[in-house]
């Protein structure tokens, strides 16, 4: 798989004779993709809207911050107007690049708890097209592509692709949290994806000696010169090509705006997102045949499910200042940022290799023994966006995010149009469902409490967000909850596998499009519901998972999977570019 010199970019005019085409070099992308060719020796062809992964602000893991308000790297989809959050528009930036949101996210490495899947697997009991989506049954797929750098147990892996540490640095700040946490009653917790999620503690992320480990570097940098992978960039796929019912492939525009169609001797593979897929199915042709109509597009397969079930975390800030210099004000700026990366570069040390977000909670604050309901974040400054930004000033200080990490709320993904360049019509509901609401001003008050404690008492001098600080009644703490609330970035369910009685099923339980043959569906929109954490690990999971069932619904088992990755089981190449 040659490079060329502009860094991965379009060198031909149009590919074919590929066995499988991946639509999305996202986290689920990357993993189907790499698998499909290491494994089972396929002709891949990896379609990617956006840029190269190659870049100096991408690989360190504070990153992030330079970019979260407006990069070439990210996409951002304006939200339709929220009534019940008083007409608010708020956005939901999705990675425009190789590796998607692993190559632009805070990089925290979590998995859900057990329960979430075992639900999924009950959800698709009676499925005519078994797999098993229990716990036990995916554990295997996340501890087969772990490497990390501190734990090997029945839970996690060692030696496999994705490079999973603990925080290269660690700010006060984040330690304050962690002890303050603990004194309002929460246990200490070292491992998230461990026997228990409850608790306080560090997290663990995707990164190793201050470098990132997207999904682009972990799966598809190790085959750049395998003959059998092509990924094109900067090359937006309009449609997935349907005839007589089957999937034949697929057409999409260059970065030159020339369009091209590729077709596919096996199977397309979406995953571009839970936002950007169920826009392609419609396109295509997929979807509920009353909106398909609307906008003049045939109808191939009417599945109603088809962006609808939108689920996503929603978020709700607490913010105070600090009395004394903290955390990472001003690090990224003038001699702070000379001075840190000297250190990074002489010693692999300092705040370069923190990801910003070191510490972080799971707590039911209702009742403690049962399952957490809230997740949260810290972080060791004042987060300034869009809606915090005139309410706050620029200093030193402390922010907190309050997750709902079940919620209840559904929202849809609509055609805007059948332009392809339109963006979707999202609509997250964020908030929109009572139990939600009330789960995140619970968490919020047990957040203030823990504010209250040692040692964050003494460093921190009052809450700025919300203004009525811990003194905030519910009412006050329910407005403060409608005006900041956004999206976690964790957008998921929009072309949700589900039982085979279910009307609104998109996927079957092997990630097959129900009514269309050689599609599949793997990146965050497959899931039934969403995972009580990040979702940057399950998509890779079902990236995983997805190239299995490709295998074992063509009749290779292990052994012939392994027989047939050997190179020379394909001559014809295609060159990454």
């Amino acid at each position: 798989m040659g490079v060329c010199a502009q860094h991965l970019l379009c060198r031909r005019e149009r590919v074919s004779d590929v066995d499988h085409i991946v639509v999305g070099g996202g986290a689920a992308g990357c993993v189907v993709a790499a698998r499909l060719v290491r494994e089972q020796g396929a002709r891949v062809l990896l379609l990617e809207a956006g840029s190269s992964h190659h870049h100096p602000l991408l690989d360190m893991p504070p990153g992030i911050f330079k970019m979260i308000n407006g990069s070439k790297f990210m996409r951002y989809h304006q939200t339709e107007p929220q009534a019940h959050l008083g007409g608010r528009v708020h956005d939901i930036p999705q990675g425009h690049v190789l590796g998607g949101g692993t190559s632009v996210n805070a990089q925290v490495y979590m998995r859900g708890r057990p329960e979430d899947y075992d639900d999924w697997d009950r959800r698709l009991a009676g499925n005519a097209a078994r797999a098993d989506w229990s716990w036990q049954g995916v554990l295997e797929h996340f501890r087969r592509m772990e490497d990390n750098d501190r734990l090997v147990n029945e839970h996690h892996g060692r030696g496999g692709p994705l490079k999973v540490s603990d925080p290269g640095h660690v700010d006060v700040a984040s330690r304050w949290f962690i002890q303050a946490a603990q004194a309002a009653g929460l246990p200490y917790n070292g491992d998230f994806n461990g026997e228990r999620q409850t608790g306080v503690g560090f997290y663990q992320f995707m990164n190793r000696a201050g470098k990132r480990c997207s999904a682009a570097y972990a799966y598809v940098e190790p085959l750049r010169e395998h003959p059998g992978l092509e990924v094109a960039l900067d090359c937006e796929v309009q449609q997935v090509l349907v005839e007589d019912g089957r999937a034949v492939g697929v057409e999409y525009r260059d970065r030159k705006g020339k369009v091209h169609r590729v077709r596919a001797q096996g199977e397309v593979i979406l995953a571009a997102g839970a936002l950007v897929t169920p826009k392609l199915l419609m396109l295509s042709g997929i979807g509920p045949a009353e909106q398909l109509a609307q906008h003049g597009i045939a109808v191939k397969a009417d599945l109603p499910g088809v962006g609808q079930n939108l689920i996503d975390h929603p978020e709700v800030p607490i913010t105070a200042y600090a009395r004394t210099p903290c955390g990472y004000y001003r690090q990224g700026v003038g001699w702070r940022m000379l001075a840190n990366g000297l250190q990074f570069k002489l010693f692999g040390s300092g705040p370069v290799t923190s990801a910003g977000v070191e510490a972080g909670a799971f707590v039911n604050p209702v009742d403690p023994q049962a399952a957490p309901t809230i997740q949260a974040f810290c972080v060791p400054i004042v987060y300034l966006d869009r809606d915090t930004r005139d309410a706050l000033k620029d200093d030193y200080g402390l922010t907190v995010t309050t997750v709902v990490v079940k919620p209840k709320a559904r929202g849809s993904v609509l055609l805007r149009s059948a332009d392809p360049g339109d963006m979707p019509r999202v609509s997250p509901n964020l908030l929109g469902h009572p139990d939600d609401m009330q789960a995140m001003v619970e968490g919020q008050k047990f957040f203030l409490r823990a504010f209250e404690q040692s040692p964050l008492k003494e460093n921190l001098h009052g809450v700025a967000l919300p203004f009525a600080g811990s003194g905030a009644s519910d009412d006050e703490l329910l407005e403060h909850c409608r005006r900041f609330v956004k999206t976690n970035y964790h957008p998921a369910g929009t072309a949700a596998m589900g039982a085979d009685d279910d009307p609104m099923a998109v996927l079957d339980a092997r990630l097959r499009v129900r009514g269309v043959r050689g599609l599949r569906v793997c990146d965050m929109s497959a899931v039934p519901d969403i995972p009580a954490g990040n979702t940057t690990a399950p998509a890779m999971m079902l990236g995983s998972r997805c190239a299995d069932f490709i295998g074992e619904d063509a009749g290779l088992g292990q052994d012939a999977r392994r027989d047939a990755a050997a190179p020379e089981a394909k001559a014809t190449g295609a060159a990454m570019h």
